[in-house]
């Protein structure tokens, strides 16, 4: 029996830091891939924020699965997803994501996001106003107040939003 592990606090980044995730099809791509993941009973989500480079995420992995495969698996498919699309509608776009590694042509994300597991509420509380006031920030000014940011859980917590249904309270 896999013991409960705890709430995560994950980021992902796109490669060099590249702005690929500001068209809203692609934030699309996450965001439906989140909401398999926690239908799919793999992991419940309790806060993200998804910005035009990199993405926060507040997440518990669902025993049986380990962390490490849900997230490489979450990553492979958001990466194939928007590479498809890349393709498709942008390859002069895609050409920016070439890489020569032997095992792939392209790389969308940057290897080996960041992990850190929250073992207090205050920590989780923590990582979820970091998240929230990310679209915030100066550099960033996604948005004047983090609940009006669309891609993002703040709305939810600050005023009890169900758009994204699939995301659970950290208290619950």
């Amino acid at each position: 029996m896999h013991q409960q592990e705890p709430i995560s606090f994950f980021t992902a980044t796109i490669l060099e830091w590249k702005h690929l995730l500001k068209p809203d099809k692609y934030k699309q791509i996450i965001l439906d891939s989140l909401r398999f993941l926690v239908e799919n009973k793999r992991i419940t989500l309790y806060g993200f924020v998804i910005m035009p480079n990199h993405i926060h995420l507040l997440w518990q992995i669902q025993s049986p699965f380990l962390r490490e495969n849900v997230q490489r698996d979450f990553l492979k498919f958001t990466a194939q997803q928007i590479k498809f699309d890349l393709q498709k509608e942008h390859p002069l776009v895609l050409e920016r994501f070439r890489t020569q590694t032997t095992d792939r042509h392209y790389q969308i994300w940057e290897r080996n996001g960041l992990s850190v597991y929250c073992y207090s509420v205050s920590m989780v509380e923590q990582k979820l106003d970091y998240i929230h006031n990310n679209p915030v920030q100066g550099k960033w000014n996604l948005a004047s107040v983090p609940e009006t940011y669309a891609f993002s859980s703040a709305a939810y917590y600050l005023k009890n939003d169900t758009t994204f249904y699939f995301l659970t309270h950290y208290l619950d």
